[in-house]
């Protein structure tokens, strides 16, 4: 992993110094994940930013919160680690600005994901800031066998979960009791497949959140946490693992939805419509198509079914959840061997239902490979 990592490191130097880029500030978690190894587990919604400086033809440089230092040292390649602390002249203002120097004149930046408190101390210094995400993005775009495999084991811990969800449904159950097992489930198979040795002692394999758990009317609403609600007969529940599918920092698209006892004739017809636009997009995916095509596909389904969404049809995903490029329409990027994807089929009717599908894939020489499994069918338990 940390080898791999630090191989990235240099292509994005190499990059940079082809296009006479001098330095670069890396504050995205998964970026600094993805480069070099590591992330912190406070944040900078602790207002306590971590930040990589890349400087072709000079070692990089981690800046890292005191607290943090010990671990983050443990975790990265990175042999220079500067701490910062939260009181005191060693402000990681002060710790940046000793990084750059003061000749400094020229800074690139993930400029949309760039922390307010790191962005507002920038503008006060005398630097011309560019963009480091088309870099980036390039090099994230294409995963490697490495990241192939991990995302794989993300996938079965995916389908440990969707198991736990399925068997938790029962008239009576709770939402919050559903989340419960999910989590339990996850967390288990992650740590079937990690040891307490060098770097992974420190990849936990805690399932933290059930983000989306929906039932009932609530199913058009998309995005609600799990509740105190108590499933009724004839209830759909929706499932959605996004962001909380992840393994070593690698996150998944994962989505199902049930019905408890059986399925109205609106809301089968719903999800049917969603299922097939989701098939009807996953035939399309292959080396050349544009991401705008795969989106086309879909689309085509839902005017058919008489349905309208505006939602995209899927979004690439790596160390971060949402990467480049996404499945929508203006999307012109050509698919490639080894990007992967979230792949989605989706429908809601305000107050009433709601229809929802989603898979995680990678791109192979002829098509495509489910990175996730469960069945692509309603669902009744």
């Amino acid at each position: 992993m940390l080898s791999e990592a630090k191989l990235r490191t240099a292509r994005l130097e190499q990059k940079m110094e082809e296009q006479g880029l001098s330095a670069a500030l890396i504050t995205a978690e998964d970026s600094i994940a993805y480069l070099a190894g590591f992330w912190g587990y406070l944040g900078i919604e602790f207002g306590r930013p971590s930040m990589l400086v890349i400087r072709p033809g000079h070692d990089p440089v981690v800046i890292t919160p005191l607290m943090e230092s010990e671990m983050v040292s443990a975790m990265t390649w990175v042999e220079d680690v500067r701490v910062w602390e939260d009181a005191g002249p060693r402000s990681w203002q002060r710790v940046l600005g000793d990084v750059l120097g003061s000749g400094q004149r020229t800074l690139h930046v993930e400029r949309q994901r760039l922390p307010a408190i790191v962005r507002n101390w920038l503008d006060e210094q005398d630097l011309q800031l560019g963009d480091i995400t088309p870099i980036l993005n390039e090099l994230r775009m294409i995963k490697s066998e490495l990241e192939i495999d991990i995302m794989k084991k993300a996938g079965t811990i995916a389908g440990a979960m969707m198991k736990a969800a399925h068997s938790s449904l029962r008239a009576g159950a709770r939402e919050y009791e559903s989340a419960l097992a999910v989590i339990d489930a996850g967390t288990r198979a992650a740590a079937g497949f990690l040891t307490d040795k060098g770097w992974e002692r420190f990849v936990s394999p805690m399932i933290h959140n059930l983000q989306i758990l929906q039932s009932g009317p609530d199913t058009s609403m998309v995005h609600r946490r799990a509740s105190v609600r108590q499933y009724q007969q004839g209830d759909p529940v929706y499932f959605c693992f996004c962001n909380m599918v992840q393994f070593k920092q690698y996150k998944l698209g994962f989505d199902r939805m049930f019905h408890i006892g059986s399925i109205d004739a609106k809301a089968e017809d719903v999800q049917q419509a969603a299922i097939d636009a989701q098939r009807r997009a996953l035939e399309a995916i292959r080396p050349g198509v544009r991401a705008e095509e795969v989106a086309a596909a879909a689309n085509e389904v839902y005017r058919e079914r008489g349905y309208e969404t505006g939602y995209r049809t899927g979004r690439a995903i790596g160390t971060a959840a949402l990467e480049v490029p996404e499945l929508k329409a203006g999307d012109k990027t050509i698919l490639q061997p080894g990007m992967t994807f979230a792949v989605d089929g989706g429908i809601s009717i305000d107050g009433e239902c709601g229809g929802r599908i989603g898979d995680s894939v990678v791109v192979t020489e002829d098509g495509f490979e489910f990175l996730t499994s469960y069945p692509r069918e309603i669902l009744v338990v």
